[in-house]
């Protein structure tokens, strides 16, 4: 196969065929809850509709963490809240204990202390329901160079490379063949051949890859870890306006120190202390 993503179909790893529809889908449900319309739409047409505006946030509380085998802590009672769709980004010095914050975040380790959840707030800003524990497959991330974890030899198998292989009824392979879909989309590869070689990509478009890969699984969190590492001027100044749509989406979570050219799109900023110390701070742009 050699053609393009809105001509052809594919038989993928797990033998299931996927054709690229042009059709536009709604986003998905597993997206942080949405604003919430109290009345029917059936109700009489001269009553205005009311809006909740419920909203959600990402917390962490006073999480600790040392390595097994170790007397220094890595990250030291670090706390701080970030609301759904926005973009959150944390800087300091190499060393300082950010990559291992994100690894928490993940479930790749478990903290020493503290908590990470999400906590639902009504209109009046006050909690209306319990903080729930972040489910660790609602949370995507994406590491950085992260073409160097690339293994499947095309396009198409990379991204699928975490899907169940059990078989599935129609409908889990509707849902993630509109994934699928979805994610090539919102990551602009629908001009390039799923069959292609992903190590055969340019830096911007392997960096566009490794969104996708973690798009199709539809995470709440998406965190990334330098996301501009290693790119050239063109190649960053894509990745960032990809970055800026993806963020009416999720919630991003960014490590960088690429802070001049991110920072547009920052809604909240923290600066990482050597010893793992978290305090919020504006960028120093």
């Amino acid at each position: 196969m050699a053609a393009s993503v809105a001509h052809q179909s594919w038989t993928t790893a797990v033998g299931w065929t996927w054709r690229p529809t042009t059709t536009n889908t709604r986003p998905s449900p597993l997206c942080l809850p949405l604003p919430i319309f109290s009345d029917s739409v059936n109700k009489r047409k001269n009553r205005a509709l009311r809006v909740s505006c419920d909203y959600s946030c990402f917390q962490i509380k006073d999480v600790s963490y040392r390595p097994p085998g170790t007397k220094t802590n890595l990250l030291d009672g670090v706390s701080f809240s970030l609301r759904e769709k926005s973009f959150g980004l944390i800087f300091g010095r190499s060393g300082s204990g950010k990559t291992t914050l994100l690894q928490l975040i993940a479930g790749f380790n478990k903290p020493m202390s503290g908590s990470i959840h999400v906590q639902r707030y009504g209109d009046d800003g006050c909690p209306n329901w319990s903080p729930e524990l972040l489910d660790e497959k609602r949370v995507g991330i994406v590491f950085q160079f992260p073409e160097r974890y690339f293994v499947a030899e095309n396009i198409l198998d990379e991204v699928i490379f975490g899907w169940p292989r059990q078989r599935g009824g129609n409908h889990l392979k509707q849902l993630l063949a509109l994934r699928l879909q979805k994610a090539i989309t919102s990551v602009g590869l629908t001009g390039i051949s799923l069959d292609q070689d992903p190590q055969s990509l340019s830096g911007g478009y392997k960096r566009r890859l490794a969104l996708a890969i973690q798009l199709v699984q539809a995470p709440d969190l998406l965190l990334l870890d330098e996301p501009l590492a290693g790119l050239d001027w063109k190649a960053r100044a894509d990745v960032v306006k990809l970055l800026r749509d993806l963020k009416k989406e999720l919630t991003l979570l960014v490590v960088s120190h690429d802070l001049k050219e991110l920072a547009p799109l920052v809604d909240e900023s923290w600066r990482m202390e050597m010893g793992g110390i978290l305090k919020g701070e504006p960028l120093p742009v």
